[in-house]
């Protein structure tokens, strides 16, 4: 049963959304995953009598935590883009009387035993009090089994919200009949974070570009100098046997950029000394991962391939740019890569996951807590 299919009328829906959004100097900097939440909540709006919004935002671990994570100020966007007022509760007192409301931060009950995540019953049940039927539309918490996210299911009618149905549907095209080139573009640190997504992935793939640190883990294996670059020197062996079983998917970079005094300079692989740390890809690189991505038809890039965000953008700029130019379905996961997406890409034929660990627990062939399979609970 879909959303479709529920009976929400003139009833009291609850729907766990993900406002997880980043905050600085007191604005929302990044709105995507607000925006991507209006599809199902618009909907509701239409046909039910009130809404209940629920969400976590950041990291709950002291008081002060608290003070800089209220979901206030997404509170006061949201009736900036519905043209209504949002409701806002911090559990005290009475319930406000808007037709919609947010609730604050589910993390503040933390504090308390982590009850919210590790998805205390009585939580559960405090939260489903507040409704007559349940949608979770937090595609981004999925992986996690909370209180307010799994343990309301228990005692509530429940269904995945709009939002949750696509990026399951959107992860399908990465795993079930694939338009082939199928291309993989992968970069991040660490290759120990990636084996289990590698594993479940390679035999799948028909070409996987790596980049980032994981890079020179790789190109240590194969029997390169790497100074003083990143490696995940315990995942040696692994990265050794996936070079011998799977030598004809795998394309490794052919330059780098280094910080030389101060200085950035490119060099290739040979050319590494041994107190070079290599922080980017370079342009030999590029045309060589080029030749693939142009070529594909379906692909999944994970994990920028540089640090970008401390003036080494060129590798993944250049990769986004020619992500840009692609006919291919393309779909980005990752925290890191959609925030760099989001910086660099102009078009809008990139599918952004909402849900970095989410979906990479899903590509992992991982079965999904959060997500509602089957009949409605009765």
């Amino acid at each position: 049963m879909n959303l479709r299919d529920l009976d929400i009328s003139n009833k009291n829906v609850i729907i766990r959304c993900d406002f997880n959004v980043p905050i600085k100097d007191g604005k929302i900097v990044d709105d995507t995953r607000i925006i991507k939440s209006l599809k199902t909540i618009n909907y509701v709006l239409k046909n039910a009598n009130r809404i209940v919004l629920l969400s976590h935002l950041g990291r709950i671990k002291t008081e002060e935590d608290k003070k800089n994570n209220s979901l206030r100020i997404v509170s006061d966007y949201l009736s900036n883009l519905l043209n209504q007022k949002v409701g806002f509760y911090d559990y005290n007192g009475k319930l406000p009387d808007n037709k919609i409301i947010l609730f604050e931060n589910t993390r503040f009950f933390d504090l308390d035993n982590n009850k919210e995540s590790n998805c205390d019953k009585e939580l559960s049940k405090y939260f489903s009090s507040f409704g007559e039927v349940f949608i979770n539309d937090a595609f981004g918490t999925c992986h996690r089994e909370n209180a307010s996210n799994v343990g309301i299911t228990k005692y509530l009618p429940s269904v995945n919200g709009f939002l949750v149905e696509e990026e399951i549907n959107n992860l399908e095209k990465l795993v079930n009949n694939v338009n082939r080139p199928y291309v993989l573009i992968m970069g991040g640190a660490k290759v120990s974070d990636k084996i289990v997504l590698i594993n479940n992935l390679i035999k799948k793939v028909d070409k996987l570009l790596i980049g980032g640190g994981m890079a020179y883990t790789f190109l240590k294996a194969n029997s390169y100098n790497i100074g003083k670059s990143i490696c995940d020197n315990d995942s040696l062996e692994y990265v050794k046997k996936l070079l011998k079983d799977y030598s004809g998917k795998i394309i490794l970079p052919l330059d780098s950029y280094v910080d030389r005094n101060g200085k950035k300079e490119l060099i290739s692989n040979n050319e590494i000394l041994d107190d070079d740390i290599c922080l980017d890809i370079g342009p030999k690189t590029i045309e060589l991962f080029e030749k693939e991505i142009l070529k594909a038809k379906t692909i999944f890039f994970n994990g920028p391939l540089g640090v970008f965000e401390n003036g080494y953008e060129y590798g993944t700029k250049s990769i986004i740019g020619l992500l840009n130019n692609s006919d291919a379905l393309i779909e980005v996961g990752g925290g890191d890569t959609v925030n760099a997406v989001n910086k660099y890409s102009t078009k809008d034929n990139l599918i952004i996951s909402t849900g970095g660990g989410a979906s990479l627990e899903y590509l992992e062939g991982k079965k999904l807590p959060g997500v509602i399979y089957g009949k409605e609970k009765e």
